[in-house]
């Protein structure tokens, strides 16, 4: 059983990360590796409690307590069997996951402080690499049925594998150049050196799983193409398209970009050097998207914008500020607002904020101002309160308040309004709703037959470990529609929503 004293013989440590002038000197990732030591002593931290909300906190339903209590024994092998049992892909959610299951550990009831579960788990994800990689586990008997999976972020490639590894003969569709969504090109590699990727596809390859980069489904490759080359479609296209404030006067300015376009041009430039090729950090059509040397100014207060904040800072920006709507947040859970163990409402200081930059609360862009030639020079903030009312939020500005910051280059990372209208939705006949996203039946099917939805394409922008767990219960469900022998892990249903304060 798991060591009773243990969180009382050790406080939550997580390893020192690189030192701020030489992480931004590079694109290396800001954790180093652990250690055993100090992994063991985390894990035994764990109570292995009666009832772990860990476990409702994680839609993947991971095993948490089980796989703490092996590494705090020392059996890895086990732990790494654990971890897979319900994660496809434990190295990805270790480092982008910001970790409900941490949010619902019992440890921080009453203001304590959790298991480092996030740690303790990208540590066991690493070690299976270390200790004979990731071994493929090819299906002995194929089903003769087929499945196309169109989009190649977490929810695709976990439904992929599930599939491929059930027998079904799978094919991944994506319209880039590489695999992986926002994975490869939206995630920076300071959280996600690509390596990981390249890991985790070469074992997809070797269980069967077919990958088409360059295919846009719906312009070369059409809908009434998929259905009569595959037994069933499953559409995990991601959420990307882009919140934006186009009545903000100066929006049109040059230098006004959406937050995903600085994000991935820099990620290019980052593979291109990777692969021993000279790249610029540009849009699509050839603008400059760079902040080297510019003041940046970044809109948003969340992962998206800290994700900016990281790149203009390895860019060589001459300075940032960071503006968030909302006031600054306290520094530890407010149980009237979000009693344990739901998310709470607290300030979140990534990596990137102690590289510098400068966050300022409680504020709202009133204009994008011009330099006289049509790029921006500038941006007019006001002070404001924020106030919901029948569900509609309110911003009024406080009178006086206005002032102007320098902006060469303005990143706008204020979320996402759902899945981007392309052909294929109008080709399957599926239609997004009121939130952008596509609904899906009890069974994760779409309004079309045989074509069924996960991911952030169904939830809206969302965290990895449900883009996953969405990923295996499409999985389970396109199994049983195809008649597949027995079941497959199936850890959330459609309508299931976070943990939640009624």
């Amino acid at each position: 059983m798991p060591d009773p004293n243990g969180f009382l013989r050790y406080d939550r440590r997580l390893p020192a990360r690189r030192p701020v002038p030489v992480r931004i000197s590079d694109w290396r990732e800001v954790y180093p590796p652990a250690g055993e030591e100090l992994i063991r002593e985390q894990a035994t931290r764990c109570m292995d409690c009666g009832i772990p909300f860990c476990h409702d906190g994680c839609p993947l339903g991971n095993r948490i307590p089980d796989w703490n209590d092996l590494v705090r024994t020392g059996n890895w092998d086990a732990a790494v069997e654990s971890l897979h049992a319900t994660n496809n892909f434990p190295e990805f959610t270790g480092r982008l996951c910001p970790a409900p299951c941490e949010a619902a550990c019992v440890l921080g009831i009453g203001g304590g402080q959790p298991v480092t579960i996030k740690q303790v788990e990208v540590e066991i994800a690493d070690a299976a690499v270390a200790r004979g990689g990731l071994r493929p586990r090819p299906v002995p008997a194929p089903t003769g049925r087929s499945v196309a999976v169109v989009g190649s972020g977490p929810a695709g490639l976990a439904a992929a594998q599930q599939l491929a590894r059930a027998g079904h003969a799978v094919t991944v569709y994506e319209r880039d150049d590489a695999i992986g969504g926002l994975l490869r090109y939206g995630i920076p590699d300071f959280k996600l050196e690509k390596e990981h990727i390249d890991r985790r596809l070469a074992q997809l390859a070797a269980e069967g799983v077919q990958f088409r980069t360059g295919v846009d489904v719906g312009v070369d490759v059409t809908a009434e193409q998929l259905r009569a080359e595959h037994d069933a479609v499953l559409l995990a296209c991601g959420a990307l398209q882009g919140r934006d404030t186009p009545e903000t006067p100066g929006r049109q300015l040059r230098g006004v970009h959406q937050a995903m376009s600085h994000l991935v041009a820099a990620n290019r430039v980052v593979a291109a050097a990777g692969d021993g090729r000279p790249a610029l950090a540009v849009l699509p059509d050839g603008t400059p998207i760079d902040a080297a040397g510019k003041h940046v100014v970044i809109i948003g207060g969340g992962d998206t914008a800290a994700d900016c904040l990281g790149v203009a800072h390895r860019q060589g920006a001459a300075g940032v500020h960071q503006l968030d709507l909302y006031p600054e947040p306290p520094e530890t859970r407010d149980a009237a607002r979000d009693p344990w163990p739901t998310w709470p409402w607290v300030l979140r200081n990534y990596p990137a904020h102690e590289e510098g930059g400068e966050r300022v609360f409680a504020v709202a862009v009133q204009e994008f101002v011009d330099d006289g030639t049509g790029q921006v020079k500038g941006v007019r903030i006001a002070e404001v309160s924020v106030e919901k009312r029948d569900g509609r939020r309110i911003v009024t500005p406080l009178p006086g308040s206005e002032r102007e910051l320098p902006a060469d280059l303005v990143l706008l990372a204020i979320g996402f309004e759902g899945t981007e209208q392309q052909p294929l939705l109008e080709q399957f006949g599926v239609r997004r709703n009121a939130r952008g996203a596509v609904d899906a039946r009890p069974d994760w099917q779409t309004d079309a037959d045989g074509v069924f939805v996960a991911g952030d394409m169904h939830r809206g922008a969302s965290l990895i470990v449900w883009a996953i767990a969405e990923g295996r219960a499409a999985a389970a469900a396109i199994h049983a529609y195809l008649g597949g022998v027995g079941e497959l892990p199936a850890p959330v249903d459609p309508a299931r929503q976070p943990l939640a304060a009624r």
